[in-house]
């Protein structure tokens, strides 16, 4: 019996102890799908106000080629000079490179230009609509709360 009653009681130890951390794991993913909830309509939004027709690619990047380009097309392992103006959701921009751009390994940046840049062709240009998860996630870069929805315009200048 005092076996018994020493099982139940461990038992009720874990099963407590579990559902505590379930109870501390659940606000984690719920803020998680809000958060991509929000960033899908940002997106969204800002596409309809913009009159944009826009393209979406299974990992949720959102993107405008405008201007295609006719040179050679890069990969996502290639390095590449890319001239940029990054903003957020609301206008404000961020960062911005100067007309002869910035040379790097599209291996060595944010999921949302490993994914989106490889669509131009030397000399082409995009709009790339990027959700958090396919750009710093939850981290804070610099003046870029975690979190937030990015809007890159692009040109790919070479394939280097």
């Amino acid at each position: 019996m005092k076996h018994l009653l020493a099982a139940l009681a461990v038992l009720t130890l874990v099963i407590s102890c579990k559902n505590k951390e379930e109870e501390k794991a659940a606000p984690v993913k719920q803020e998680t799908v809000d958060v991509a909830a929000k960033n899908e309509k940002e997106i969204t939004d800002y596409i309809a106000k913009n009159n944009l027709k826009a393209e979406k690619t299974e990992s949720g990047l959102y993107y405008v080629i405008n201007e295609p380009g006719t040179g050679t097309q890069p990969t996502a392992a290639s390095n590449v000079t890319v001239a940029y103006k990054g903003s957020f959701i609301d206008g404000t921009v961020f960062d911005q490179s100067g007309p002869e751009g910035i040379s790097f390994g599209l291996d060595q940046v944010i999921k949302g230009w490993t994914e989106g840049i490889p669509l131009l062709k030397t000399g082409g240009s995009a709009i790339l609509l990027i959700p958090s998860h396919l750009g710093y996630g939850d981290n804070t870069m610099g003046p870029i709360p975690g979190g937030s929805a990015l809007i890159f315009e692009v040109k790919l200048i070479a394939v280097n």
